[in-house]
């Protein structure tokens, strides 16, 4: 009986206890969230010509270039290098572009930002690039935003043009099939 009853104590405590050891643990949320933008915009439609995965990184009182300095290999965006399919063969920039999936980077410039589609994948930030495994580079035009864009900001407009937006700025790549 005293075996019995040590059993049934013993169960319970593990009982007890179990819930606790496999409780899991969440992350808080991201400074720099998840998000992604594609074309067609609409959520409803589900044959994409393109899709691009990225973090937003967000202003916080800091400069568009301390954070994407001029001249230098950036990774459109925080954490992991930006990432873009396309799920069929497009123009990009002007040049042809084979249906698949790229690392995004840029280097920004004051008039024009470089916009580069690398081989590379699973990449983190610009640290592992290697201009080498650029597929191609174009080049995107820059213009002024009225009103500041506190999180960087990835979208396509109705003609399909690629757009980035940070601070004052605006990047703007044409992409059509």
């Amino acid at each position: 009986m005293k075996k019995s009853i040590f059993t049934i104590v013993l169960c319970t405590i593990v009982v007890l206890f179990s819930n606790e050891l496999s409780a899991q643990k969440f992350s808080p949320l991201d400074k720099s969230p998840l998000d992604v933008t594609a074309f067609p915009k609409s959520h409803k439609e589900s044959n994409k010509v393109v899709r691009v995965t990225y973090s937003r990184p967000q202003l916080k009182g800091r400069d568009v270039d301390v954070l994407a300095k001029p001249g230098e290999v950036w990774r459109t965006g925080a954490n992991e290098a930006a990432v873009i399919r396309f799920y069929e063969d497009v123009v990009f920039g002007g040049k042809p572009v084979k249906a698949g999936t790229y690392s995004l980077y840029t280097i920004p410039g004051k008039k024009e930002w470089t916009v580069i589609l690398n081989k590379a994948s699973n990449a983190w930030g610009a640290y592992s690039y290697k201009e080498a495994d650029d597929v191609i580079r174009v080049k995107g035009k820059v213009s002024k935003s009225e009103k500041e864009i506190e999180a960087f900001s990835i979208v396509f407009d109705d003609t399909m043009t690629l757009c980035f937006g940070w601070g004052n700025t605006i990047v703007k790549v044409p992409v059509s099939k």
